[in-house]
């Protein structure tokens, strides 16, 4: 996509959130939960699989040790370099890509499964539709997007209330502060799950499942119907 005057600036944000990316990074069973979800993706040896916001590429790697072709993607050069020790330490090959959502190349109907994590809030909702295009015309028919993010699970029934419940949800589940709940809150873009399921399904997707498991919490499994099939 040509970037024109009024195109989105992703960089211009860039580590903004980086607390909470590496809070989630830290989570110890972070390798175990991204080794579950692929298996129930059921990525096979071969696959093209796309990690778009891939941190620190452990998602990557072990879509890799799978024996899939994976292309690592991130806005943050600090991220890509984890991304490629990751990889160095677990010894398999990934592509890595400096880009984001908006921005990422890619070939029309290429990937057999596109994943993205805690990277979607990054972006205001117009250009979150535009993502969810891209990433729609880049996945082969048949194929899944894997989706999760910080999303607002229910409408905000006083906010300094909600804040607070937010923040102490996270503080005693993810090792979170409040002071990183509060500037996601006034500088980042999450929406609401309501609002991010109506967006998906005007890119095309169908909702395989949908799991709001926590307040700030989102997952997403979507599928690209096959050509023929009923949209």
């Amino acid at each position: 996509m040509l970037a024109r005057d009024w195109f989105y600036n992703q960089r211009r944000k860039v580590g903004i959130d980086s607390a909470v990316a590496s809070l989630f990074d830290r989570e110890s069973d972070r390798d175990l939960r991204a080794r579950a979800a692929l298996v129930m993706l059921g990525v096979k040896k071969g696959w093209r699989v796309a990690d778009i916001g891939c941190g620190n590429g452990l998602f990557a790697c072990e879509a890799a040790l799978m024996g899939a072709e994976v292309d690592a993607i991130d806005i943050s050069p600090a991220m890509l370099a984890l991304a490629q020790v990751e990889a160095r330490d677990r010894k398999v090959a990934i592509r890595t890509q400096s880009a984001g959502l908006l921005s990422f190349a890619y070939q029309p109907e290429s990937y057999d499964l596109i994943v993205s994590e805690f990277t979607l809030h990054h972006l205001p909702d117009f250009w979150k539709a535009v993502a969810m295009s891209r990433i729609f015309t880049a996945l082969k028919p048949g194929a899944n997007f894997y989706l999760r993010d910080i999303v607002f699970v229910r409408t905000p029934d006083g906010t300094e209330r909600d804040v607070d419940e937010w923040a102490e949800f996270s503080i005693s589940n993810h090792d979170f502060n409040r002071d990183s709940v509060v500037t996601h809150m006034r500088d980042e873009y999450s929406t609401f799950g309501w609002v991010i399921e109506r967006m998906l399904v005007e890119a095309g997707f169908e909702l395989t499942s949908v799991d709001y498991h926590a307040p700030l919490h989102g997952t997403y499994l979507l599928r690209k119907p096959k050509h023929g099939e009923q949209g």
